[in-house]
């Protein structure tokens, strides 16, 4: 069985750099809400530890989100992070007020036990973050002292006789400078874990589960000539061989030309792929549709419909296999506070009853960055793991209002003059992700002697990770203008191109 951390999420914004940087010291951990654990869940996970989340609440608020302590205290070493830690100190009889001084913003450890595990290695005066509008005031008797700040007398405790701590900074971020260090205290020294969770790891454990899972099943997989879903195809293809059948639908929301070149790049990694062309289809489901929800969600109810019509095509199909990944997941899964769901994807959320095939996820649990890591070590070609992420809904979610063949034919050209530009400036793989947005709306121009009204575009280049968080790409402005200027003069319908200067948060990555 994995060793995991279990990480409770009380709704803070932060809760998902915890996982990365587990993640980032070889340890498999898991994200759930709060009001989803159970004993049920603990006993199925058998953590090696348990992480508490900040939160936007007060321990002290009538609705303040509570868990049982019971379940894991004395069953699994505990460290509560923020209002992880206000709520055991007030569960146990301490005192949590709100603070005298804001108490945002980085900070100095004036007082470390270093004597206590949690704390060895931490620098003298070293920095952290502290992001809280509430502090414990009073500790119950059985807490002990292990740091302090000038101004926060009681940074982080220890419960003596057991493994259970809180800290009231935050570790997981940047500016708690030696965060890192504290994380694999807790994981490698009190939780016992081997730190052994590596790409080539989750590839061998991966295979194994899914030729457990899967025996002599047929499975049929969605290509979409993306990261994720290549990568789940190639573990699939690991475990199961001939017995995985891909199919990769031509929606008529693809890049230009992407059908072909996708399938032609295929050609070399042994896999069983179908082509179908359902472009009608889709845009026939779409017709009329201007809500971002609903177009999501009748692209992926199409997409459906289509699978199980190919899928029908080969006997004994059993399972439909998705290239899910988790910030899909958490997006879609809304905890009390801030984490509200933010998106559907097309991909989570299960199938319709009619439907017969079951889901299975080889990728669920990771992030990004790690697909493409698992991809290195399954000896995929770079051309595929470098590829700019592109969502499951095409560009369907990138024409703004009503999708119709026109206005895809226009965003595909703009899309191609962009993405060929970035990399002919060598650009392109400085970018996490890339793309165009077709607007709703249309402006004045000037070509010739004459006065246009055409399509406004915007172009969006961004730096990230994993894409929990952007900043946009800070992209040469010769390039911008060069990039303008061929839009505006080969794409016919469009006589206007801005740059998306936005951050994720507060905005998001793509437009819908």
């Amino acid at each position: 069985m994995i060793e995991t951390i279990l990480i409770l999420d009380f709704g803070s914004q932060y809760t998902q750099l915890i996982a990365r940087r587990l993640r980032e010291l070889n340890v498999y951990c898991e994200i759930h809400p709060y009001n989803k654990f159970s004993a049920e869940l603990f006993n199925t996970l058998k953590p090696k530890g348990v992480i508490l989340s900040g939160s936007p609440f007060s321990v002290r608020a009538v609705d303040a989100p509570q868990i049982d302590m019971s379940l894991i205290r004395g069953k699994s070493p505990l460290l509560g992070v923020c209002y992880g830690a206000q709520l055991m100190a007030f569960q146990n009889g301490g005192c949590v007020d709100p603070s005298n001084i804001r108490e945002y913003g980085r900070a100095n450890l004036t007082t470390i036990d270093k004597s206590d595990v949690l704390m060895r290695g931490l620098s003298d005066n070293t920095q952290v973050w502290m992001s809280h509008g509430d502090t414990i005031s009073k500790i119950p008797a059985s807490f002990k002292i292990i740091a302090g700040t000038p101004t926060v007398r009681v940074a982080g405790f220890h419960i003596e006789g057991e493994d259970t701590y809180g800290i009231q900074f935050h570790p997981e971020v940047y500016h708690s400078t030696e965060g890192v260090v504290l994380l694999h205290n807790f994981v490698a020294d009190i939780c016992k874990c081997s730190c052994s969770w590596t790409p080539a790891s989750f590839v061998d454990t991966t295979v194994a589960d899914l030729r457990n899972k899967l025996g002599n099943d047929r499975v049929v997989l969605g290509l979409s000539g993306g990261v994720d879903s290549s990568v789940a195809a190639m573990l699939l293809n690991k475990a199961i061989g001939k017995n995985l059948t891909c199919i990769f639908v031509d929606n008529g929301l693809l890049r230009k030309n992407e059908f072909s070149d996708v399938l032609d790049s295929y050609k070399d990694m042994g896999l069983n792929v179908v082509g179908v062309d359902a472009k009608d289809r889709f845009y026939a489901a779409l017709k009329g549709i201007t809500d971002p929800e609903s177009k999501r969600k009748a692209i992926g109810r199409t997409f459906i419909e289509v699978f199980d019509a190919e899928a029908a095509k080969i006997s004994n199909v059993k399972w439909l296999a998705q290239g899910t990944i988790y910030p899909d997941v958490i997006e879609s899964v809304s905890v009390k506070g801030p984490s509200a769901t933010i998106k559907s994807h097309h991909n989570v959320g299960g199938l319709p009853a009619h439907m017969k095939l079951q889901i299975v996820e080889p990728l669920r649990s990771l992030f990004k960055d790690e697909v493409r890591r698992v991809g290195t070590s399954l000896n995929m070609p770079s051309h595929l793991l470098k590829r700019h992420p592109f969502p499951g809904p095409g560009l369907g979610i990138r024409i703004l209002g009503e999708v119709s063949p026109d206005r895809v034919a226009i965003l595909q050209e703009v899309d191609h003059i962009f993405i060929n530009g970035l990399r002919s400036f060598n650009l392109y793989d400085d970018v996490w992700q890339a793309f165009a947005v077709l607007l709703p709306v249309k402006s004045v121009g000037v070509m010739g002697d004459e006065k246009t009204y055409e399509n406004v575009v915007a172009l969006r280049a961004v730096g990230s990770t994993d894409g929990m968080t952007a900043d946009w790409s800070h992209l040469p402005y010769e390039f911008l203008a060069k990039m303008s200027n061929e839009i505006i003069n080969n794409v016919k319908g469009v006589n206007r191109v801005v740059y998306d200067i936005s951050s994720k948060p507060p905005a998001t990555i793509e437009w819908e």
